[in-house]
């Protein structure tokens, strides 16, 4: 768990503005005229419309994207009863994590009462505003009643996430366990410590998903819920056995241990009782009902979990709040029903059984995750939660019968849930898809590397690619077995190997011929052909294989030599061009890579590659020919290049739209374009493609937007080859080069 000081913690929530929210403006308000649309007299219109119709509400105002965050802070977090105000903090701090994990809009309301019904009637007469209410640290027996009561009588999602988001959680940890450990949840027997909010909601969605009640024992401070205790309430009761049992008795030979209580309740021995493969939940906060070291020293067969994140297993409401309310949202759905929240655990349960991407691992500084006994259940930083989660709800309110909007375009669903976080990327979701329609055979010629052999399992998942590794066998193997890759559909070929003797005598009497009037013999090509590179070229050359990624732990020009010598370039020059993934959408950026001064003749060239690689990605490309002067405002040797290549390109390509030499800042704000040089070819359109005058500013600017603004960067793609040869970066991420491959299966199809 993360190290801070008193100190560090007031300063964060006091710098600059004080809070973690604010209030931004989603409209013009430049204006006079903005000013009368916004409010008097324009704003009389949609209030019309809505009295005629109050389910333009959703239309004409926030009320679909808000939800209010409630509390009067009688439980809050680990402190308690501390008061409505002193709870803010909380509130806005769950504020900002549905903004961020799901984009959606929170007013955090703090309600100074302790009586239940003040507190529903405050409840229910501001509830017109919002879409949802997420009732927050509100202390148990009264919970119950506010939350039972505003789902009866309001028609929108309310939610208490104290009870709820535990319960989805670690019901879908719960049924992972249960799979890791060959255990059926109607068997199991359950031990709860704990009998407030959260461990009664828990209970009752795990009998919801099969378990019996039977088979539950739970405990509160007194004892074990028992049928002859006279100070139950009537949520307690629903869990009252008629056995009066120790909690250390109990836990002999149980199969589930869920704690919601306090620190250091369960000992190392009462685990040593528990059955085989013993499930502890341990999710007293901050400290658990026993430390993971005790409970892994304990017993070595436990699958343990708990609510910290310096621990595997973290069971944490983050993974289901925000994507419960987005799905219910976007289906206006009038409640949050046991069918959605089902639906939840059983999206979540099922993600955690897919590969984890490179980002999530960067993020907890691991190589290593994957579904097993320390990873059970997504971490909160997987970007695929909300395209999860959120239409598992939204389908589930729909067959339910509690949706007010039914979606019918699933993927575009997704597509606009990743638009709100920025995740969309349309051009490499189709580069996916074509890759998948026609996966290839692509050669690594670095497979003794744990970053390409994780990449070459994910290109063969993903069903885009059929991965053939170039290594030392032995090697290899040993990497996968580190890394418990799954190496379904691989191909492992030792370039040094007997086995491989024949080819690389065929090779090396293919590059003789090609490079005989070169100087090259026999015996010299021999050689080359031991070199992963060579040998891998060759393959493609000659039909073994269809595409080639190296580059990532070599130097670019001993990378792309034998592609040159052995494939060769279709006309004069080749290029690489890299595509940049921002914001504002796909930059196609060349010659990034291989030409440091390029002449007119081979800037023309290069933009005619560029323009036929971009067609490749469905785009028609609008192309800038960048440089520090503006259509002639200064005549130097490099911009006098530039003008000599566009005029070429005008005369003798002029369905071609390209136009400069020109300025960044004008080739990307169409706005200053079009006012300063409304007769260009440019006029009126969007540029996506850049031609730079030379190596040094195209690197450069790659570069600094990769850093910066942090765009994800795929390249070099490498143009004008005879077949498909791709070169990535040293030191790539994971994610990098399978979008490589990718781009190589595309250009090999």
């Amino acid at each position: 768990m993360a190290k801070f000081t008193k100190q560090e913690a007031l300063d964060y929530h006091m710098m600059g503005r004080p809070g973690k929210l604010e209030v931004i403006p989603t409209k013009p308000y430049s204006t006079q005229r903005d000013l009368t649309l916004a409010y008097s007299p324009g704003v009389a219109v949609p209030c019309l419309e809505i009295e005629k119709n109050p389910e333009d509400a959703y239309k004409y105002t926030i009320k679909g994207n808000l939800v209010a965050v409630i509390s009067n802070g009688t439980a809050v977090l680990g402190l308690g009863d501390i008061g409505a105000l002193a709870g803010k903090p909380v509130m806005e701090g769950k504020g900002l994590l549905f903004k961020i994990f799901a984009d959606i809009d929170v007013f955090d309301i703090e309600v100074d009462t302790h009586d239940v019904e003040k507190f529903i009637d405050t409840v229910k007469n501001i509830a017109p505003t919002f879409g949802g209410i997420n009732l927050e640290d509100i202390k148990a027996p009264e919970c119950f009643e506010i939350e039972e009561r505003l789902k009866k009588e309001l028609n929108i999602p309310v939610m208490h996430d104290d009870q709820h988001g535990t319960a989805m959680i670690s019901a879908a940890g719960l049924l992972n366990a249960l799979e890791i450990a060959g255990k059926k949840i109607e068997e199991v027997r359950i031990v709860v410590n704990g009998a407030g909010a959260s461990a009664i909601s828990c209970t009752k969605l795990y009998v919801s998903l099969g378990a019996r009640k039977e088979n539950v024992l739970m405990f509160d401070t007194k004892g074990v819920i028992h049928t002859q205790r006279k100070d139950l309430n009537k949520y307690k009761s629903l869990f009252a056995t008629d056995h009066d049992i120790s909690l250390v008795d109990a836990l002999k030979g149980a199969d589930v241990f869920l704690g919601l209580s306090v620190a250091n309740v369960l000992t190392k021995e009462m685990v040593g009782g528990m059955a085989k493969d013993p499930i502890v939940f341990a999710m007293a906060n901050p400290d658990p009902e026993i430390s993971y070291e005790d409970a892994k020293s304990a017993r070595e067969d436990i699958i343990f979990a708990t609510g910290r994140s310096d621990y595997p297993n973290q069971i944490n409401n983050v993974l289901g709040f925000p994507f419960l309310f987005r799905g219910a949202l976007d289906v206006k759905a009038s409640c949050i029903n046991e069918e959605m929240k089902i639906a939840a655990v059983r999206a979540l349960a099922a993600l955690a059984k897919e590969d984890v991407p490179e980002s999530v691992m960067d993020a907890y500084k691991t190589t290593n995750m994957s579904f097993g006994r320390l990873y059970i259940i997504p971490k909160p930083l997987d970007p695929r939660l909300i395209t999860t989660l959120a239409p598992a709800v939204a389908k589930a309110a729909m067959d339910s019968g509690v949706a007010r909007h039914q979606i019918t375009d699933w993927d575009a669903y997704k597509v606009e849930l990743n638009k709100r976080l920025g995740l969309d990327n349309k051009l490499l979701r189709n580069l996916y898809d074509k890759a998948k329609a026609n996966p290839k055979r692509v050669v690594f010629a670095e497979a003794n590397n744990y970053k390409i052999l994780k990449a070459a399992q994910i290109s063969a998942h993903e069903g885009i690619a059929k991965p053939i590794l170039l290594g030392t066998t032995e090697s290899i193997k040993e990497l996968i077995a580190e890394y418990e890759i799954d190496d379904t559909g691989f191909e492992i070929i030792d370039t040094r190997s007997k086995e491989a003797e024949e080819h690389r005598k065929m090779f090396a009497e293919m590059i003789t011929k090609k490079r005989s009037r070169k100087g090259v013999t026999y015996e010299e090509a021999l050689e080359k052909i031991y070199n992963r590179n060579y040998y891998g070229v060759s393959m493609v050359e000659m039909g073994f294989a269809d595409t080639f990624i190296s580059g990532l732990i070599g130097k670019y020009p001993e990378t792309i030599r034998p592609a040159l010598e052995i494939i060769g370039a279709r006309k004069k020059a080749i290029a690489g061009m890299y595509m940049m993934m921002a914001k504002k959408g796909p930059y196609f950026f060349s010659d990034t890579t291989v030409n440091m001064e390029p002449d007119a003749e081979t800037l023309v060239e290069i933009t005619l590659l560029t323009a036929e690689q971009v067609r490749k990605m469905g785009v028609e490309p609008v192309i800038a020919m960048i440089s520090y002067s503006n259509f002639g405002s200064v005549r130097t040797g490099r911009s006098n290049i530039i003008a000599e290549a566009v005029k070429i390109l005008h005369r003798d390509y002029p369905n071609l739209i390209v136009d400069g030499e020109i300025q960044a800042n004008f080739a990307i704000n169409k706005s200053i374009r079009d006012l300063r040089c409304p007769w260009s070819k440019l006029y009126g359109k969007d540029v996506n493609t850049l031609i730079f005058p030379e190596l040094n500013s195209a690197n450069i600017t790659y570069k600094l937007m990769q850093e910066i603004f942090d765009c994800e960067a795929i390249g070099p793609i490498l143009l004008g080859l005879k077949k498909p040869i791709h070169v990535v970066q040293v030191e790539s991420s994971i994610r990098e080069i399978v979008n490589m491959v990718a781009m190589a299966v595309v250009d090999a199809q």
